[in-house]
Formats: structure tokens, C-alpha cells, sequence
């Protein structure tokens, strides 16, 4: 079984992950199939990117996300999205909002 999960990078007391697929039976830090994107906890507000198309296609092929990365996706709004791709909405149109979204997010920690 394949999962959706998070990967500790950074220092102590500045934890900083990357979004990866991994098989459920490998260690947090340990072998994945993919890096999806990275999420930053220390920001205000927080940093968080990731590829939208690549998260579709692997919860398409039956890959699950972890319960932190369940709640990532929903406070950005990549759960709506996913639903609406499901319903055949085009995935040119979703990812156009998503970068929307991410870059908006991106001058708000700038500024």
C-alpha cells in the first residue's frame, strides 16, 4: 500500500518536511518513490507547496494521505480541486488555480 506522507528535514527546533510518496511499510525518513512537494511549519503563515498534478495521479492509482497531510490538503484547498478533477472538471483549469493560490500564500510570507 502506498502512502502520501510527511518527511522531517531540517534542524532541531526548525523542522521543515517534504511531501513524499512512500510504501507504507518503509520508515518516516526512509526509502519513498517520489518527493511531491515541501511544507515549512515555522512561517506565519505557513509555506506549502506542492505538485498538484502528481497528488492526483497518485491518489488516482489508489495512493492514501496520512492524516497530517489529509489536513494540509484540506486548509489549502486541494481536496476541493481533487473532488471537482473527479467530476471531469479540466486539469489545466485546477492547476492554474492551484498556482494562483500557492502564489498568493508566497507574498503573503514575504511580506
Amino acid at each position: 500500500m502506498v502512502r502520501i506522507r510527511l518527511r522531517r528535514t531540517g534542524l532541531r527546533h526548525q523542522p521543515s518536511y517534504r511531501i513524499v510518496v512512500a510504501d507504507i511499510e518503509s520508515p518516516r525518513d526512509g526509502k519513498f518513490l517520489e518527493i511531491i512537494g515541501s511544507y515549512i511549519p515555522t512561517t506565519e503563515p505557513f509555506s506549502f507547496e506542492v505538485k498538484e498534478d502528481r497528488v492526483f495521479e497518485w491518489m488516482k492509482n489508489g495512493a492514501l494521505p496520512s492524516e497530517s497531510v489529509m489536513k494540509l490538503f484540506k486548509s489549502v484547498g486541494l481536496l476541493d480541486r481533487l473532488e471537482r478533477y473527479k467530476k471531469g472538471e479540466n486539469l489545466e483549469v485546477l492547476l492554474e488555480e492551484a498556482n494562483k493560490a500557492y502564489a498568493e500564500r508566497a507574498a503573503k510570507i514575504k511580506a
